[in-house]
């Protein structure tokens, strides 16, 4: 009777077996294998043999043993220069013969090079002993292309309780990384192997070896997906180490790089080999270009950590190596990018790939671009901004040419005027020929449009909904059109793989505690919603209370990040700042804060433009304060004594600074900006094993929203409807504004290129009708011509018909808007912040936590195509009713018992959501109903709790703003539509009530 053999030479036998009896390799032995050099001898020479034997006779490698000595010491010594992936590609010089290693992949219909690659040996020897050594170690399995080593395996089984970090651990202890077999470069990669995880490294160095994830993914996380045909790590062998996937990866994936420090010219080198999904999401691209042809367009979902400057380099690259009948399916291959550092960064990747140097340019200037794309080189890097000045040099010549545009941060790289004009260039209609109005319109109509003879990928770790619909893949959910991105890595496997930190693990949410003052006799009425927003302004950027946050964010950054010696002492912050005046105000109290306690430490302060601080002349710069211009911000930050940079806008995206640590808010931040500007923090470093951010102004909840839409695949709810347009059109056309004769006649002259003054008249006639509508018909009407453009301008991308009479109103609003003056708003809260002063004022930082985003797809609505303004009425108040609800809403309810207090709160949430008439109301019927509802069963559940505690009751009873906030936060918590009620735990729950038990110090004693 035989079993299943469960052990580890199980899973080694199995996986030996397949790829020799499926993927063609042969089995090579310990006899084969020349430890003084690292090779397979015998495969070696049997292939040079094969299809070389005259360089071989040359050489007379089988005439003396001298000689073949000789050619192995040169072989080696390439190797150990070149590194073995350059050997493989390149080939070895021995005098007198040129060696070919490793034939490429063929092209299509070439016949010789096919027969010459089917001559490739590929092998797969077990239990390889690999040393010289008494001990005789012998390594698991060793895959060898023509005799040379390119990827060893160790491999351990769960069924005798080994796992992949049993494997690595092997690597890091039992393989010595000065044995010939494991040097750097000797080898392409190294794998750790189990059944369910595969883990690689390109440089063993001990136990500072990093391995890396090298899995599918499961559930948009970490590890591999259940296989109902065999192991969950059987893609390894039954597709990646395919001959052709694996001769693939060889030419064009892996990679040595040499990076120089531009300061210090100190170069090092790494060995790149493809993670995962970077090697799948290039090679499914291809294979679906090669299959549909260009005019696609695809949306590649990765999050920050995913690599995304090199697979857009690999995807470039072999983009214009794509051939049909024998001929390239692309002319050139644009990359787009917003920025700069990019812009380098890919040309440099993309240049590393010797057989395509020459045919990369650099558009640095739009004149490189105009050049590049005249002379139709193959990949041409830049940045959309270039595009609008080469439009009109183009030419219509490249109506037949085939492009690919490869878009990073599609979000903010393929928008608005300039991507019309990318569009336009590459169509050819951007002609110098003569053409009629008709024409034009026509032409500009498809500028918008994304064009048939060009392929768009566009990258983005944050896709918005209008990135979706253009580049997303439509699906059928039901009666909706839903749109998903063609590929994804999300930030949740990003997290879990290790190559970004959670950045909202150790999130504290800072509370304010205030209270504001009349310093007039008289009552006077202003409006209350703007007052109140008028008044937290004015206590927020007073001076008094930035000072006392600089002073929590020194002490904090002292006592809870340098002296725990976060990143070994090498920690950084950033201060998030609302606006330029902030930032300056933070910069001089942090500075004054650190001076205070003689800190070793200084500030740097980013802004750009100038601005004049408290009437100072002559305006300051950031340049001008800090002593060095802003481009040298991120060299000057990595060195002491700066650690703190203070921004206003600059430095929330696209900064990448593994040695930030700390990240201090005081900006509102929601969605996409909330995302991007702590992701900030996400960047890893070998010392760096957590975050902190403290945010002095936004809810735990509303950056969980922020953050959930982007955790997973982002998905598009629905798609825009352009009728909406003629909606706007009719609103507009109530006013007589315009007429479709002012249309007619602009649009002419101006695509005619009359003189301004030909248009003005014009303009300005449909003006003056406006300025005698009343204040609401303005308000409807600027809001729906301003709509509409914007709606227009997205839709006019991906709409498959184009309608001119909406392209000529687009340009002839595009052109009037900016006459119209804003409609009347009166401000009734002027005046308010004349009458106040601040009474007091506390800072209290709440119980650290670690917010949990949801583990499901996150949808975003579609683009809203926008409807007419209206008036919105002033609320009236007395300015002592408005700074009592202030007051009552920023500043303390002195519980007398507050732990009873907390304790009830807490628990009211899930006693509503279980009402059985909420819970219907939120199945069968509308928003408004369920809020009454919810008001009603919370009503209830406080009477129901009175005799435990009638504090909280006499609150409730008593106190409107405690009344309003604990209604909103229930319902917020408990609502959720069309699948009845869900309390959401979240862990703020005990800071949003702001029990404060001490006593504030009054703010005028403090000063």
């Amino acid at each position: 009777m035989s079993f299943t053999n469960i052990k580890e030479s199980g899973l080694e036998s199995l996986i030996v077996k397949w790829l020799i009896e499926q993927n063609g390799y042969e089995q090579g032995v310990n006899a084969d294998y020349n430890r003084d050099y690292a090779i397979d001898e015998t495969h070696l020479f049997r292939f040079l043999q094969d299809t070389q034997p005259d360089s071989l006779d040359k050489l007379g490698v089988f005439k003396s043993e001298i000689k073949k000595n000789q050619f192995l010491n040169r072989l080696q010594s390439e190797i150990v220069k070149r590194g073995i992936i350059d050997v493989l590609r390149n080939g070895v010089k021995v005098y007198p013969a040129s060696l070919i290693m490793f034939y490429l992949t063929p092209t299509e219909n070439n016949v010789k090079a096919k027969e010459m690659y089917e001559k490739n040996i590929f092998s797969v020897t077990r239990q390889l002993i690999y040393s010289n050594d008494s001990t005789r170690l012998a390594l698991d399995m060793c895959v060898f292309i023509n005799g040379l080593p390119v990827i060893t395996f160790e491999l351990k089984n769960q069924f005798t309780k080994q796992d992949v970090d049993d494997a690595v651990n092997q690597y890091k202890t039992d393989r010595d990384p000065r044995e010939l077999l494991f040097q750097f470069k000797r080898c392409m990669v190294h794998f750790a192997v189990d059944d369910a995880r595969v883990k690689f490294c390109t440089k063993l160095d001990g136990k500072s070896s990093w391995f890396l994830p090298f899995d599918k993914g499961y559930n948009d996380g970490a590890g591999n997906p259940p296989n109902p045909n065999g192991l969950m790590t059987d893609y390894l062998w039954k597709e990646v180490l395919t001959k052709d996937k694996l001769s693939r990866i060889i030419e064009n994936y892996a990679q040595v790089v040499v990076e120089e420090d531009p300061e210090t010219k100190r170069k090092s080198v790494k060995q790149i080999f493809p993670r995962y999904h970077q090697l799948d999401v290039v090679e499914s691209l291809l294979a679906d270009v090669k299959e549909n042809g260009i005019g696609k367009r695809y949306l590649i979902q990765h999050s920050a950590g995913s690599g995304k400057s090199n697979s857009i380099s690999r995807l470039a690259h072999q983009l214009i190596g794509l051939e049909e009948n024998g001929h390239p399916m692309l002319d050139s291959v644009l990359v787009v990018t917003d920025r700069r550092i990019l812009d380098k960064q890919i040309r440099d990747n993309i240049k590393q790939f010797m057989q395509v140097a020459n045919t990369v340019a650099w558009a640095e200037h739009s004149s490189d671009l105009r050049d590049a794309i005249k002379d139709g080189k193959r990949i041409i890097i830049t940045t959309i901004e270039k595009f609008p000045y080469v439009v009109p040099d183009i030419g219509a010549k490249h109506k037949e040419n085939k492009f690919a545009v490869i878009i990073d941060e599609a979000h903010s790289g393929q928008s608005g005027r300039n991507s019309a004009q990318m569009n336009l260039a590459l169509s050819g209609l951007a002609s110098e020929d003569e053409m009629d109005n008709e024409d034009k319109i026509n032409a500009m109509m498809e500028g918008r449009k994304l064009l048939n003879n060009a392929s768009y990928f566009a990258f983005t770790a944050t896709p918005k909904n209008k990135t979706l619909e253009t580049f997303g893949v439509p699906y059928q959910d039901g009666d909706e059109v839903k749109h998903r991105p063609y590929h994804s890595y999300t930030m949740k496997q990003a997290i879990q793989e290790g190559f970004i930190l959670d950045v909202l693990k150790y999130y504290t949410p800072i509370a304010s505690y205030y209270k504001l003052m009349k310093t007039v006799q008289d009552d006077p009425m202003f409006d209350k919603k703007r007052a109140q927003k008028k008044l937290r302004a004015f206590v927020e950027s007073d001076s008094y209370t930035i000072s006392q946050k600089a002073e929590m964010m020194i002490e904090h950054f002292h006592e809870q990040v340098i002296s725990k010696g976060k990143i070994g002492r090498q920690a950084r912050a950033m201060v998030v700042t609302s606006s330029i005046p902030r930032c300056i105000e933070y910069y001089y109290a942090l500075n004054k804060c650190l001076a205070a306690r003689h800190s070793p430490y200084k500030a740097i302060v980013a802004f750009s433009g100038e601005h004049k601080y408290q009437g100072q002349e002559p305006p300051l710069t950031s340049a001008a304060m800090n002593g060095f211009p802003d481009a040298k911000i991120p060299k000057t930050l990595k060195t002491d004594p700066y650690r703190i940079l203070v921004v206003a806008d600059m430095f929330q995206t696209g900064f990448d600074e593994p040695l930030l640590h700390t990240m201090y808010v005081d900006k509102m931040l929601y969605d996409i900006k909330a995302v991007q500007t702590l992701s900030r923090l996400n960047r890893c470093h070998p010392m760096k094993y957590d975050t902190f951010v403290l945010d002095f102004a936004n809810k735990p909840a509303m950056i969980e929203q922020s953050f959930s839409r982007y955790y997973r695949t982002t998905l598009l709810s629905g798609e825009t409807d352009p009728n909406k347009l003629y909606d706007l059109i009719t609103t507009m056309e109530e006013y007589q504004v315009y007429s479709t004769a002012h249309v007619e006649q602009l649009v002419d002259l101006y695509l005619n290129g009359a003189e301004r003054d030909r248009l003005d008249p014009i303009l300005d006639a449909c003006t003056a009708v406006y300025k005698n509508l009343d204040t609401e018909e303005q308000i409807k009407f600027k809001s729906s011509a301003k709509a509409f453009c914007r709606t227009y301008g997205f839709l006019g991308a991906i709409l498959p018909y184009g309608d001119a009479d909406w392209e000529k109103l687009s340009i002839f609003l595009n052109l009037m808007i900016p006459k119209l003056p804003s409609p009347r708003d009166d401000d009734f809260s002027e005046g308010i912040l004349d009458l106040i002063d601040l009474d007091s004022y506390r800072l209290e930082a709440q119980e650290s936590m670690s917010i949990k985003l949801e583990d499901m797809d996150a949808e975003v609505a579609p683009v809203p195509a926008g409807s007419a303004g209206h008036i919105v009425n002033p609320e009236m108040d007395l300015l002592s009713s408005i700074l009592n609800d202030f007051n009552d809403m920023f500043g303390n309810i002195d519980w007398k018992e507050p732990d009873n207090v907390r304790r009830q709160i807490i628990a009211i949430p899930d006693m509503v959501a279980k009402d059985e008439k909420y819970q219907n109301a939120i199945k069968n019927s509308d928003k408004q109903n369920a809020r009454m509802e919810s008001e009603r069963a919370l009503q209830q559940v406080i009477f129901s709790v009175m005799a435990d505690n009638m504090e909280l009751f006499k609150q409730f009873q008593d106190n409107p703003s405690f009344k309003k906030w604990l209604s909103d936060m229930v319902f917020n918590m408990t609502y959720e539509p069309n699948t009845g009620s869900k309390v959401v735990n979240y862990p703020e729950q005990k800071s949003t009530m702001r029990i404060v038990a001490d006593d504030i110090v009054p703010y005028r004693d403090k000063k």
